[in-house]
């Protein structure tokens, strides 16, 4: 698999390379192409700051266990920092600048040369702050720089056994709150806890709940929309209301990314 070879000899020579890993399948690809060419020089660094789910930081250990890579976890949290709660349309530009510090710091730590991240070439197309914020920051896209796109990643993660080849793409769960719409820890639980009501009432893996200043937003791919019968319905009203949200309501068009970025009252 010749793209995928291009992706493990970009580690060639790159000496002690630490991994920006989430739970997603992009950074987890990256750590096995640089596991595999670099061995204990490759270190996987999974970020705690309290804005990714439990769900999300279960299916890193869960990568690296598969990889066979060290793992170190970053414990801070965003919601101490104002740029970010104050939820305007920088919020991942701030978010990604704080992580880059904490990266930067830890590599020191570690004697280490070069910090990657999961990043591919789908991803230049859209809206994403973040992405500009880890350059300015000097952190590199192996993904981005041997061509990959997200299909690529998914197919190259397949055949390597990743088992995360077919994961559904996550974000943080500040992206479920609409910009102008301050980010508390109180919202991000919700919609943790709604999420996951909705996965175990229905079976989705791919479930948004939009928190409009604590009315719920159901979103999913459209095709799935008819699961939601009214006795499913009444299940998902009652253990919304019970977590602190006023209305509940299944978004008719569907999931789509990006979808709340606008500035919200």
């Amino acid at each position: 698999m010749t793209h995928l070879d291009d992706l493990v000899n970009w580690f060639e020579n790159k000496g002690k390379v630490m991994i920006a890993l989430s739970g997603g399948v992009d950074s987890a690809l990256v750590a096995y192409a640089a596991f595999k060419k670099l061995g204990p020089s490759a270190i996987a660094v999974t970020a705690d700051y309290k804005t990714l789910s439990k769900e999300e930081l279960e299916t890193a250990k869960k990568i690296c266990s598969e990889i066979g890579i060290r793992q170190i976890f970053l414990d801070y949290n965003e919601l101490e920092n104002e740029e970010f709660t104050k939820n305007d349309s920088n919020r991942c530009f701030h978010c990604r600048m704080e992580l880059g510090d904490h990266l930067i710091k830890l590599a020191e730590k570690h004697n280490i040369g070069i910090i990657v991240d999961g990043t591919n070439i789908d991803d230049l197309g859209d809206y994403r702050p973040g992405i500009e914020a880890l350059k300015q920051n000097g952190i590199r896209s192996p993904l981005v720089e041997t061509n990959f796109s997200k299909s690529q990643i998914r197919e190259a993660a397949k055949f390597v056994g990743l088992s995360v080849f077919d994961k559904p793409s996550n974000s943080c769960l500040a992206s479920r709150i609409p910009w102008g719409q301050r980010v508390t820890a109180e919202k991000l639980t919700r919609i943790e806890l709604a999420e996951n009501i909705v996965k175990q009432l229905t079976n989705l893996n791919h479930v948004r709940v939009r928190d409009l200043n604590g009315s719920a937003k159901i979103e999913v791919d459209k095709e799935m929309i008819p699961l939601f019968d009214d006795d499913i319905l009444k299940h998902l009203i009652e253990k919304f209301e019970m977590i602190g949200f006023t209305t509940v309501r299944v978004d008719p068009e569907g999931y789509r990314p990006g979808k709340i970025n606008v500035i919200a009252d």
